[in-house]
């Protein structure tokens, strides 16, 4: 198999995405689990049982809701990042940096097939992905919930790419690829 050296801007993008998208998963997280409206609700509710001050239910999810908001800002901010990291990534190929490589190649072998058509799945659904998230900041109203719906399944693809990402690095680096995780961080497995 070829060997692949990566060049100092391909290493940035590829790091600068990844650590973006790690920051993401983070904040969602954190909202799905300690930064919960319902079990923030329920820590300040137990923490009012012990005086004699008191909040509604609704009163409680709205006080929760604006504890977490500076967090979830940060998911908004990293959304702009990633916005802006990936149009660079669909830019750079038109200076003839990062060229994409087509899936329809006929000498391709059924792998790296997979690999590029797993990209440019993992591509269109990061796409879908940004646009739901911009036009949910930026759009009507009338838009918000259906492209709040369509956002959140954005949590899926990524999970599984980077399970499949990760997975097939391993494989590559123990198997027919030696030194792909050294060139991916260094430009050369040296």
């Amino acid at each position: 198999m070829e060997t692949v050296n990566y060049s100092k801007i391909y290493r940035i993008i590829h790091w600068a995405i990844a650590i973006t998208f790690l920051l993401l998963l983070l904040t969602i997280f954190l909202r799905l689990t300690w930064m919960n409206k319902n079990n923030m609700a329920d820590i300040i509710q137990a923490y009012l049982n012990g005086t004699d001050q008191s909040l509604s239910s609704e009163q409680l999810i709205v006080l929760a809701k604006q504890i977490r908001k500076p967090m979830w800002d940060w998911h908004i901010y990293l959304g702009y990042v990633l916005t802006g990291l990936f149009s660079l990534r669909f830019l750079l190929p038109l200076f003839g940096t990062m060229k994409f490589q087509s899936p329809l190649l006929k000498n391709l072998t059924t792998k790296q097939k997979f690999q590029k058509w797993s990209y440019i799945i993992f591509y269109v659904c990061v796409v879908v992905s940004l646009v739901t998230g911009l036009v949910i900041v930026w759009g009507p109203k009338s838009l918000k919930e259906v492209m709040e719906e369509i956002h959140i399944l954005g949590i899926y693809y990524l999970i599984a790419f980077i399970a499949i990402h990760i997975g097939g690095i391993l494989i590559a680096e123990f198997t027919n690829q030696k030194g792909i995780i050294s060139r991916i961080v260094r430009g050369s497995d040296d």
